[in-house]
């Protein structure tokens, strides 16, 4: 399996997202940080996310694509487009219900080789969970079955990150 990476461009307020191989939780740091710049821009007008290139994707990753095209909804009145050209990545993306909130394509994007890899950045154990946290909150209210598939998950996230509360290793992190 590829080592997951995500690649980034953008032109004149459209921004391109790609992720490619293994999309894990360890590339949301670097995501959640280019999101926060891409939506400050004072020229944005769309973002695509490509997964063509995907080959496995966790369900923190999802959560942060559920809220990039809730904030691009909210902030611009925008619904971006997803591609996905494999019928395993499009299965998980339809059972989340991201394709209640993205435009879901089925034809890969040209001109790729003008993207550059965004590069990871280190974050704290504690951001990691607040990270997977908000990730999954998201996905919980997309619908019910993410709902009842995630509870249980997002009350120990909860617990720990209580004041105080003592850090635990869970095998899901």
């Amino acid at each position: 399996m590829l080592r997951g990476r995500i690649l980034v461009g953008d032109h004149e307020g459209v921004y391109v997202l790609l992720f490619q191989g293994d999309v894990r939780l360890t590339l949301c740091t670097a995501v959640d940080s280019f999101l926060d710049r891409m939506f400050d821009d004072t020229g944005f007008r769309s973002v695509v996310v490509d997964l063509a290139d995907t080959e496995s994707i966790d369900s923190t990753s999802l959560g942060l694509l559920a809220k990039l095209s809730i904030q691009a909804m909210r902030r611009f009145g925008y619904r971006p487009t997803l591609v996905s050209t494999r019928p395993d990545i499009t299965r998980i993306l339809v059972t989340m219900g991201l394709d209640d909130v993205f435009n879901i394509v089925e034809q890969g994007l040209e001109h790729r080789d003008q993207l550059e890899e965004l590069a990871c950045r280190s974050a704290s154990e504690d951001e990691v969970r607040t990270r997977v946290l908000e990730a999954h909150r998201i996905l919980m209210g997309m619908n019910e079955s993410n709902r009842a598939a995630f509870q249980d998950l997002v009350a120990t996230l909860e617990e720990d990150c209580l004041p105080g509360a003592p850090v635990r290793r869970h095998a899901s992190l």
